[in-house]
């Protein structure tokens, strides 16, 4: 009897040490789309200017992810209006204790996601002069410090930032459809 539960436990641990061994492979592994030798898995510090915030289930609150640059650069350009999409379904969240990392970093992410998009669009830049605008006066305010302190030193303006560009966006419905 005690040989079949010392042979139980070991399966289990077996068991246990695969499933470990399998969910920490797959949150190194770079996402689809990705270089293969990107640095999706490191760490950036308070001057990393490219990246993402991984969700604090996946990081520590405050911990940025990295995305290569070459990783957005290779990817054809974003429409508007799906840019404009991702920047919408930030507006139900807000920045709770567990969360407040992972949303601010999410909307200055989506904020330069439709920057980008405005810029690449077949109309011009000059077509979106007022959010190009709002997004530079909250670069110039964040002076390339994406780390989450000084986005939570931030919030009001990067909120703000948010809404206006929302705001500017309802009023001018032929530009994202």
């Amino acid at each position: 009897m005690f040989r079949s539960s010392v042979r139980g436990a070991a399966v289990v641990a077996v068991a246990l040490a695969a499933l470990s061994v399998s969910c920490s492979a797959t949150s190194t592994a770079p996402k689809a789309g990705a270089p293969a030798g990107g640095a999706a898995g490191a760490t950036g510090g308070a001057g990393s200017s490219a990246g993402t915030l991984a969700p604090p289930s996946a990081a520590g609150e405050g911990s940025a992810v990295s995305v290569p640059p070459s990783a957005s650069a290779s990817r054809p350009a974003e429409k508007v209006r799906d840019a404009f999409a991702g920047l919408q379904a930030t507006l139900g969240e807000s920045c709770t204790p567990g969360n407040c990392a992972y949303f601010l970093g999410r909307v200055y992410d989506e904020l330069h996601r439709m920057d980008r998009a405005m810029k690449a669009d077949p109309k011009g830049p000059g077509h979106f002069p007022e959010p190009i605008e709002l997004i530079e006066k909250l670069d110039g305010e964040l002076g390339g410090d994406r780390s989450f302190e000084n986005l939570k030193k931030h919030q009001t303006s990067l909120i703000g930032t948010r809404d206006k560009i929302n705001a500017w966006m309802q009023g001018h419905p032929d530009d994202y459809r």
